[in-house]
């Protein structure tokens, strides 16, 4: 409750920053500014089309990007070669590009963090949650388990909104599946493509995309991860508190989409696959608007943990690994750095 009242006065700081009262709700013709941070992603110019478009109707209505600071992670090749496209895209757009994160805030009122680098995530999210505006931060929220524990406890001290979430969570067949399409779900095998990325832990980096389904399905209570690694592939298994037993397989050969099989009390099915980012975007606006975040810090942090855990069980040659290991690990080193 403490938590949900700081949120709500979060947003209504916020808000009042577009001329609202604190007890107003966002009214259609008042428009959000967003910023984004991080111009070495798709997402960026992607998002800002769907938000920016004069017909946008509904829910996408009343977010508009009006600044963005490029960003870009040198030792990453993936990134900073998109910078000079994206970033030329945005201003084809007429989005007004910066040169900090700080000169970002003092035009925006809402904040996309964007950079495909999760490493500098808790570094950018400071000086937004200091200014205390809404934020989403795109996959991965962050580049170690503790830095993810440390965006979530910041945006508590803060009392500013914030969420994390891959779009797959939105598409609505994978959405449908969590909501009791077939009954109460006894277990689930989620799958998606699941290239590495030598600075991130290894599913962080694209494997979050189906850790992600598959939370989305079998919800929170993973308590133990055990882990299986070959050139070309992962499997993932995890336990539940109740017994149930949900599996991530990362495919990196071969024919590769997203998706589960979803075994539940009323049948087994799949679950139907990626729909494209408009879901996502629509639950960002929703978010800006209400600073009610769709997933919950909870959630986020188990499925970090869910990947860090199969990274020890990897380590520990296929061992089972608990969540609350890792957690704690992951507290122990944030309590060192406030040393």
């Amino acid at each position: 409750m403490k938590l949900r009242i700081a949120l709500l006065v979060a947003f209504s700081i916020a808000a009042g920053s577009v001329g609202l009262r604190a007890d107003d709700q966002v009214a259609p013709e008042k428009t959000l500014r967003a910023g984004i941070i991080g111009l070495d992603t798709s997402h960026a110019p992607a998002f800002t089309k769907l938000l920016n478009n004069p017909e946008a109707k509904g829910d996408l209505a009343g977010v508009r990007v009006v600044a963005a600071y490029p960003g870009g992670s040198p030792d990453i090749p993936s990134s900073i070669n998109r910078v000079p496209e994206y970033t030329k895209a945005l201003r084809d757009m007429g989005v007004e590009i910066v040169d900090s994160i700080d000169e970002l805030l003092e035009k925006v009122d809402v904040v996309l963090l964007e950079s495909v680098d999760g490493r500098p995530h808790l570094k950018q999210a400071e000086p937004v949650f200091k200014a205390r505006k809404p934020m989403f931060i795109d996959k991965p929220v962050a580049g170690t388990l503790a830095d993810a524990i440390a965006i979530y406890d910041m945006a508590e001290e803060t009392g500013t909104p914030v969420f994390s979430s891959s779009s797959l969570r939105f598409s609505p067949g994978i959405a449908e599946m969590g909501q009791g399409k077939l009954g109460d779900v006894i277990g689930c095998d989620a799958y998606s493509p699941c290239s590495l990325e030598e600075h991130h832990p290894d599913l962080f980096w694209y494997g979050v995309h189906g850790v992600e389904i598959l939370f989305t399905i079998m919800g929170t209570g993973c308590e133990s991860v055990t882990r299986v690694q070959t050139p070309d592939a992962e499997l993932v298994a995890g336990v539940w508190n109740e017994g149930r037993i949900g599996t991530f397989r990362g495919i990196r050969k071969g024919s590769a989409n997203y998706g589960a099989t979803v075994f539940g009390t009323k049948g087994i099915g799949p679950s139907g696959g990626y729909t494209g980012y408009e879901p996502l975007v629509v639950e960002i606006c929703k978010f800006f608007k209400t600073g009610e975040a769709p997933v919950s810090a909870a959630e986020t942090i188990e499925i970090f943990a869910f990947m860090e855990a199969a990274d020890e069980s990897k380590r520990q040659g296929g061992k089972p690994v608990t969540l609350e290991s890792v957690i704690a690990k992951a507290r122990a080193e944030l309590a060192e750095r406030a040393k």
